[in-house]
């Protein structure tokens, strides 16, 4: 008669776990990457454009994305950082560097919302180009450039968010290079001194050694 039990194995729990560790971790990855490649380019694009009265014409003005604000090439840099930074520490190290790449994610999605409405750096060239600082920009319009920044801080946010719950499971880097501190390296044998070498000689003296061997 066969029984039934309920409990996992051990074997098929611990194969669970590697698997939602190497899924979690790939996700992560790309969705790091991804993102802050699109928040850097996003930052790079046209947000807005308007024209400002000189000389009784309109003159076209245009703003990028790092001159309405640059907190989300800044952020991206960060969570791009903080996504290689997780694979070098540990435990409470990894987990307060995995909740860095989701505020860094979280901060470019509320920087470029907050920008996509923003008409500030055009009013700033309005007043340059008419030579009066109370002038501002006409015709603004926003473009769809924010939007995509936005969206590739989301994907940093998933990326952080991952880490702070699958971080646990996500290999480190190889303590090859690090120093142990209990084990000694084994000392090689002195080669056999030649007495006919005087260099040998002085050596096994060095060493305190005896040269003829009694």
């Amino acid at each position: 008669m066969e029984y039934v039990t309920a409990v996992p194995h051990p074997r098929s729990e611990a194969a669970a776990h590697s698997g939602s560790g190497r899924r979690s971790l790939a996700v992560a990855l790309l969705f790091g990457a991804l993102g802050a490649a699109v928040a850097l380019l996003s930052s790079r694009q046209r947000w807005a454009e308007g024209t400002a009265t000189v000389a009784g014409g309109a003159f076209p003005l245009t703003a990028k994305g790092s001159d309405v604000t640059g907190v989300p090439a800044a952020l991206a840099i960060v969570g791009l950082a903080a996504l290689v930074a997780v694979f070098a520490v540990r435990r409470a190290g990894r987990f307060l560097v995995s909740g860095l790449l989701a505020l860094s994610g979280a901060g470019i999605v509320v920087a470029a919302l907050a920008g996509a409405s923003d008409g500030s750096a055009l009013d700033e060239r309005a007043a340059e180009a008419s030579g009066d600082t109370s002038a501002t920009v006409a015709a603004l319009s926003h473009t769809g450039w924010p939007y995509v920044a936005a969206a590739g801080g989301a994907l940093i946010l998933v990326a952080g968010l991952l880490a702070l719950r699958y971080g646990r499971l996500w290999p480190a880097m190889s303590g090859r290079y690090e120093r142990g501190t209990g084990a000694q390296r084994p000392r090689r044998a002195p080669k056999p001194v030649d007495p006919d070498r005087p260099e040998d000689i002085w050596k096994a003296l060095d060493r305190g050694e005896d040269p003829t061997g009694a």
